[in-house]
């Protein structure tokens, strides 16, 4: 059974991943991710459904449109393998439960928001602010089935947390933290408080970790400067990922290395 949830899982994963790179493309232009279909970039021509199947299509035209033969960036299969890996992987983690809808919709924004925001230096409001909504209905869905009423309000107060930690931290230093990390710091904090107080912690923690240790790796690599603008989205969800998928694990580790 736990196979072919994750083969499932991973399927859904590629297709959802298909449709990240719609959204990705079209929603920081303000373009519809409905119509029209999708089409190449460079000379209009649309996409044949038979070069449209997820990572397969791309390799079956080695990596260039049909038409004119522009070349198709490897970005798109590799978000949709990316996101059918983490489809599998939170379905093995958190097996065939309630929580599983509210996790893959929390693991398909941190793809396509990590991926936009690396290009344009952006947290779409379109795609953060629904997410409070959706995420917070998925979260009480699975709460009310698990008969666990203190989810719900350790997922309140785990937001709020998290989003007047970042707030503070925008505040204290303006242009620092923008506020679309403020924004996300909420839907993140739902989660994460959801979750427990240990994913909440592990959560928010890792994500300024893996911030600096990315921030001082590319000083040392002369790839930035000290005034350098670098997208802050991507750690905050890879920690809330990471924290999803062990962040008990993690929190009780640290507390035995500090003898606590």
């Amino acid at each position: 059974m736990t196979a072919v949830l994750v083969g499932a899982a991973g399927l859904l994963g590629l297709l959802v991943g298909s449709f990240l790179n719609v959204v990705a493309h079209r929603v920081p232009r303000g373009e519809s991710v409905v119509r029209p279909p999708s089409a190449c970039p460079a000379c209009g021509a649309r996409i044949r459904p038979q070069h449209n199947v997820p990572v397969l299509g791309w390799l079956v035209l080695g990596g260039r449109c049909r038409d004119c033969s522009a070349p198709v960036s490897a970005r798109y299969p590799l978000v949709e393998l990316a996101t059918g890996a983490l489809f599998a992987v939170v379905a093995w983690r958190t097996g065939l439960s309630w929580a599983l809808p509210a996790l893959l919709y929390l693991t398909a924004i941190a793809v396509v928001l990590a991926v936009i925001d690396v290009d344009v230096h952006r947290l779409p409001d379109a795609i953060v602010l629904p997410s409070y909504a959706v995420g917070g209905a998925l979260i009480a869905l699975a709460a009310v089935a698990a008969g666990d009423p203190a989810a719900l309000a350790r997922a309140a107060v785990g937001s709020a947390a998290l989003w007047l930690l970042y707030f503070a931290l925008a505040v204290a230093k303006p242009g620092g933290m923008g506020f679309g990390d403020v924004k996300l710091a909420g839907v993140l904090g739902l989660y994460l408080g959801w979750l427990g107080w240990a994913e909440l912690a592990v959560g928010a923690a890792l994500g300024f970790l893996l911030g600096g240790v990315a921030g001082v790796g590319l000083l040392l690599a002369r790839r930035a400067s000290r005034r350098s603008a670098i997208p802050f989205g991507p750690f905050m969800l890879a920690g809330a990922l990471l924290a999803v998928l062990a962040g008990d694990a993690l929190a009780g580790a640290y507390l035995a290395a500090v003898g606590l």
